[in-house]
């Protein structure tokens, strides 16, 4: 998709979200230590573990990575999978990243891992993007492939994330940005 549609429909949704955020969560949101949020939309309510009724993911992608090497969604299966679909120009994604990057390095020898999809950035604008954050998990290309968006979604803006327990099922799904404490919690409920 082109990157002005993604960024109406980033935009549309961040207002949303503050449109719905009350004045001391959104100091929180946008505060200096990054750490409170919660104006996410989920899918199954609470922060506990997995839901009995969650669905499969699928897992039969392959996408590549920023330097051209295949990543296999299937090959994650077992650990606890933090999908975040995203993209360099989105203010909201850029405030998750150091969360995610600080889960990994905490969780990542306990079975879990993130997955970056990036919606609509070329390939080469994810290297310099991964130096400047210091991102330690995986950067995918996700540009021109909605099946994957399709598969995960629908993803109508940016951030989404989807959380993965170690059966490879959808535990979670968020529209829009949330808070660091909410997606610590729903990760450590499935480790």
């Amino acid at each position: 998709m082109k990157k002005s549609y993604w960024l109406l429909l980033a935009f549309g949704v961040g207002l949303l979200v503050l449109s719905f955020t009350p004045l001391p969560d959104l100091v929180g949101l946008v505060g200096s230590n990054g750490s409170r949020g919660g104006a996410g939309a989920q899918a199954s309510g609470g922060s506990g573990a997995c839901p009995a009724n969650a669905p499969e993911a699928r897992l039969d992608f392959t996408l590549k990575d920023m330097n051209g090497a295949d990543v296999r969604f299937a090959d994650h299966k077992g650990k606890v999978v933090l999908l975040n679909f995203w993209a360099t120009w989105c203010p909201p994604c850029k405030m998750e990243i150091p969360w995610f990057i600080e889960f990994q390095e905490q969780y990542g020898e306990k079975g879990f891992q993130v997955l970056g999809v990036s919606v609509d950035d070329p390939p080469e604008r994810l290297p310099p993007f991964a130096r400047e954050y210091g991102t330690n998990y995986p950067l995918l290309v996700g540009a021109d492939r909605d099946d994957v968006q399709e598969a995960f979604g629908p993803i109508f803006g940016i951030p989404v994330t989807v959380i993965i327990g170690r059966d490879g099922r959808i535990c979670k799904r968020h529209l829009g940005p949330v808070g660091k404490e909410q997606f610590e919690s729903e990760i450590k409920a499935l480790l």
